[in-house]
């Protein structure tokens, strides 16, 4: 198992050797020792290379990531798994601002906290948060799952489009056009799948599920002067 250390290697080197990797679709796994925080650590990458960072980053980690397995064994900073388009990224520790942000596939796996605007924007991601998060999480979020295990916090779901999202905990507040909805069979199946995938430890039926009521989708001429 090839090991990139960060205290004789520099970010650069540590990303290009992953590229190569992945493009070469050879299925191999990296270390990344000595992270020390640093940022836009294994971004881009379009294989099947599979990553293990031993301890926290910065901001932007996985952003972009496709196909590829990035594990995270410490916390990460802003912006991990932006734009994601498939694969898995694990953080053992809490995420920081707008964890998968614009993501559109893979499973963003987050065992700790994150913090605001968790899955802004997401455009089908799956997001699972063992802990809590915090305000304006899934702001606009437009297709995915975002599912939290503890508490969701002001705002939830504010402009929602069509993204499911489940809350086990207390919301402190949603937002705009965001309202609580039942939970249908297939939801409940749905839900223990990505519970499952994620190794969380919880039941689909403690959970509550919110959703869009689609009151902002059209223009009405009656409200013209408000707009």
């Amino acid at each position: 198992m090839p090991v990139l250390d960060m205290l004789t290697t520099e970010l650069r080197d540590v990303n290009a050797a992953l590229h190569t990797a992945a493009r070469g679709q050879a299925n191999e796994a990296y270390v990344i020792e000595n992270p020390r925080g640093a940022h836009a650590i294994a971004v881009g990458l379009d294989g099947p290379v599979s990553v293990t960072v031993k301890g926290s980053t910065g901001y932007y980690c996985a952003g972009m990531n496709k196909t590829a397995t990035v594990h995270v064994q410490g916390s990460v900073g802003p912006g991990v798994a932006e734009n994601m388009m498939s694969g898995e990224v694990i953080v053992d520790g809490d995420a920081s601002q707008y964890a998968g942000a614009t993501g559109h596939g893979g499973l963003l796996n987050i065992r700790g906290n994150a913090s605001s605007r968790c899955g802004i924007s997401m455009k089908g991601i799956d997001i699972v948060v063992h802990g809590s998060i915090g305000h304006m999480s899934a702001f606009m979020a437009q297709k995915g799952n975002l599912v939290v295990l503890g508490d969701a916090g002001e705002a939830l779901g504010d402009s929602l489009y069509e993204a499911r999202l489940f809350v086990r905990g207390t919301v402190k507040s949603l937002g705009a056009d965001c309202v609580e909805k039942a939970m249908r069979p297939e939801h409940t199946a749905l839900l223990a799948d990505l519970l499952k995938r994620a190794g969380a430890d919880a039941r689909p039926e403690e959970f509550r599920r919110y959703g869009s009521a689609r009151q902002l989708y059209h223009f009405n001429i009656d409200n013209a002067d408000q707009y």
